[in-house]
């Protein structure tokens, strides 16, 4: 080798080291919790958690229409959503008006705009099913742990109530919805999985944009780490077996902790590379991976797909209380939703799993939108581009794939010749967007899920193949990192210990 490549080889151990002994506790952090996080997510509520707690609806209560409890709130605004529930033991009329809520009861044209302790206690209790006696109340003015992303700042003031058994519920005093809740064991797998894993402590999480740039900074350095590493450990290897090993020719020069981190390198290497590369993905350092012309044409498409808004009056011909009688043949309903397709005014009854019906008003139930009035409709709103693909997906494909099986089956796929062959999933049960990409997002789709989760349809279809997989790839990165740590605590300590014993 010559005297300028060893000079750029050594170089780069040089700066490998140093950036190995800046980030490799991180590093043996981030495979840890990532082992965690496969099987416990950061608490949350969810669309279904509200689903499998929320009461029956009781039809027979529901004496005011959709359009006498509109005209309560005397504004002319038309909702962009409408939902029946039940709250705080009445049905309940749920208007949305650009992501804020209102509600009316159903029964007596009470208007909800005000939710004091007592009600908040009450919503908290009966999410838990435990004593409202037992519980503990606190204000949550202030970001803690468990709500302190974003979102939760629209909901503020919000009220925590705590039970012995480690349920924690808060509620908002704005929309009087359960918006966090928690047990001691999600908080435990919290703190051992998403936390650490998303560098996601409150002190820095809830300063959003400083909390983004270490992350993205803190990966990227990283990704800058394992690639020096594994450039290095190639240019090491000798499959010639050049190097003296104890009377007998090595193919690397080392013993010890670095010789095992060398072989974990070459074997891991790639594996961290592309892992720590693809978690920086997930916080959009590169915008135009996300952007792009299909969210553009996207709100068209949902727009026709609902069509005008509803007149409230149209519901007069079938009352929801005759809707929820259809429908109580099949399941129990827990939510009725006012919706439509392409103007035309229907019920979507909803029950505890998740069960669903289309409930037209001029007729019986079914169990889907007729899906050949969405892709007519979905093909007038693609004008001038056309529709080059269409046609029904029964299984999880490569684009559309959910590994805890949340994604609606079956679903309907359509494709545009637009500059970025924009693609979309609807559900026939819903006639709504589910999933959409351009030729941005698929790309992100592949770096970020694909390498990050090792995103695969034939893994998942044939689990555990895929816990095997991952969590062997996790155990060498694992390894690789200990021997990274260790060698970083050599480095650190005879730098310190020559400071120590150097004569003053």
């Amino acid at each position: 080798m010559t005297h300028a490549g060893i000079r750029l080889r050594n170089c780069l151990i040089f700066f490998h080291r140093w950036f190995g002994v800046l980030v490799c506790l991180v590093f043996l952090i981030w495979f840890a919790s990532g082992a965690i996080l496969m099987y416990w997510d950061f608490p949350g509520v969810n669309a279904a958690d509200r689903l499998g707690r929320e009461p029956v609806l009781d039809g027979s209560r529901i004496l005011i229409s959709p359009d006498a409890a509109f005209k309560l709130l005397q504004t002319d605004r038309p909702p962009d959503e409408l939902h029946l529930v039940t709250f705080d033991g009445h049905p309940v009329y749920r208007f949305v008006f650009e992501g804020e809520p209102q509600m009316v009861r159903a029964d007596d044209g009470l208007i909800l705009s005000e939710f004091p302790p007592q009600l908040t206690l009450r919503i908290a209790a009966a999410w838990t099913g435990l004593p409202p006696a037992d519980a503990k109340a606190e204000a949550n003015t202030e970001e803690d742990q468990w709500t302190v992303a974003g979102e939760f700042q629209a909901w503020r003031p919000l009220r925590k109530y705590s039970w012995p058994n480690g349920e924690e519920v808060y509620v908002s005093t704005v929309t009087g919805d359960v918006v966090q809740y928690t047990t001691r064991s999600s908080r435990i797998g919290a703190y051992l999985g998403a936390i650490p894993h998303w560098l996601y402590f409150t002190p820095l999480r809830k300063h959003g944009p400083t909390w983004r740039r270490v992350v993205i900074w803190t990966s990227g350095l990283g990704t800058i780490t394992a690639l020096l590493g594994f450039i290095i450990g190639v240019w090491i290897y000798s499959p010639a077996k050049r190097f003296p090993g104890g009377g007998t020719p090595a193919r690397i020069p080392y013993t010890g902790q670095k010789r095992w981190h060398l072989i974990l390198g070459l074997f891991f290497g790639p594996l961290a590379i592309s892992w720590v590369f693809s978690g920086m993905l997930s916080m959009d350092p590169f915008l135009k991976m996300q952007s792009g012309n299909s969210q553009a044409t996207e709100a068209p498409l949902a727009e026709a797909l609902r069509g005008s808004p509803i007149r409230l009056t149209a519901y007069d011909a079938k009352p929801p209380r005759e809707a929820i009688r259809q429908a109580a043949a099949a399941f129990e309903v827990r939510e009725l939703e006012l919706t439509s397709l392409a103007g035309q005014p229907y019920f979507l009854a909803t029950g505890e799993s998740h069960q669903q019906l289309v409930i037209p008003l001029d007729g019986e139930p079914t169990s889907e939108f007729d899906r050949t009035k969405i892709f007519d409709v979905l093909r007038k709103a693609a004008s001038p581009n056309e529709l080059t693909a269409i046609r029904a997906v029964t299984e999880y494909e490569s684009y559309y794939l959910d590994r805890r099986n949340r994604l609606p089956l079956p679903a309907l796929f359509v494709q545009l010749n637009d500059s970025e062959r924009s693609m979309y999933y609807v559900d026939p049960k819903t006639a709504r967007i589910v999933r959409s990409y351009n030729l941005h997002s698929r790309w992100n789709r592949w770096f970020y899920r694909g390498l990050h989760s090792i995103d695969l349809p034939w893994l998942y279809k044939h689990r555990p193949a895929w816990d095997i997989v991952v969590l062997v790839l996790l155990a060498g990165g694992e390894s690789l990192c200990v021997t990274s740590f260790l060698l970083a605590w050599s480095v650190v300590g005879r730098k310190v210990r020559g400071n120590l014993e150097r004569p003053s």
